[in-house]
């Protein structure tokens, strides 16, 4: 696997910047916008977030538990297809926090210059959802391959498509998908609904759906991991409270939240 090391872990960044506070409430300084470090003054405004689709469920919680700290502040967090939130974010689109399912969207932003220093604070792996059931009687990866089981993919244009395309190379498993989709969400969605026998989705979806899916393992998976990394863009519109958010994700809350959703540490 290609990884990002991250410059700093999620616990030194963390720690840094719970020192940062410190620091500057003895200190009075006033940051700088281009290197924002927080202040003893309360946060405010609003912090914009674009974030992975597998990310929804764990960051609504987060960015909820974030507000009930800081009253005066507002989280917007939007998801979808790492990829496409790359784009948006390179194409101008006011944003405070990147998080993305891999290191290659997230690459895209820092090459541009909107990003240094991504932290990587989670890792994810594929594994197999059917509708309740199991109509089809899929097993494993290899019942992907038999004839007339729908099988539904993400498109290999986002973190999920690639992970999924890489695990049925490495197992040896030609599928034809019945249906691309741009994020890991509608893939699950369309299982729940049974619009296809199979999909392969990350295991926090799967975990996240409850009894609308049922699930099967998938041992090769492991050889498959997807690294998470997050990053404070370089123009964001609220630094200060943007950092703040970010190491939230990283601390000890943000790690709990993870844990509890399935998503392994990071490396």
């Amino acid at each position: 696997m290609n990884r990002i090391r991250p410059i700093r872990s999620a616990a030194a960044l963390a720690t840094g910047v719970a020192a940062a506070l410190i620091l500057a409430a003895c200190s009075g300084g006033t940051p700088s916008a281009a290197s924002p470090t927080p202040t003893s003054t309360p946060l405010s405004g609003t912090v914009t977030v674009l974030a992975a689709a597998s990310l929804t469920e764990t960051f609504d919680r987060l960015a909820s538990g974030f507000e009930t700290a800081h009253p005066g502040v507002t989280v917007r967090a939007s998801y979808g297809g790492s990829g496409a939130l790359a784009q948006q974010i390179v194409q101008g689109a006011p944003v405070d926090v990147f998080a993305s399912a891999a290191d290659a969207p997230m690459a895209t932003v820092t090459k541009a210059g909107l990003a240094t220093a991504p932290t990587e604070f989670a890792t994810n792996v594929l594994e197999l959802v059917v509708p309740p059931g199991n109509p089809a009687g899929v097993r494993s990866l290899a019942d992907l391959a038999k004839p007339g089981v729908a099988t539904i993919l993400c498109d290999v244009s986002v973190p999920c498509g690639s992970a999924a395309q890489t695990l049925l190379q490495k197992a040896g498993v030609t599928v034809k998908p019945v249906s691309l989709e741009q994020d890991v969400k509608q893939v699950l969605a369309k299982v729940e609904l049974g619009e296809a026998d199979a999909g392969l989705v990350y295991v926090t979806d799967a975990k996240s759906a409850g009894g609308k899916v049922g699930t099967v393992s998938v041992p090769e998976a492991a050889q498959v991991v997807n690294d998470y990394p997050i990053a404070v863009l370089s123009n964001a519109p609220n630094p200060i409270a943007a950092r703040a958010f970010e190491a939230y994700v990283l601390g000890p809350v943000g790690r709990a939240a993870l844990q509890k959703a399935g998503f392994g540490a990071a490396p």
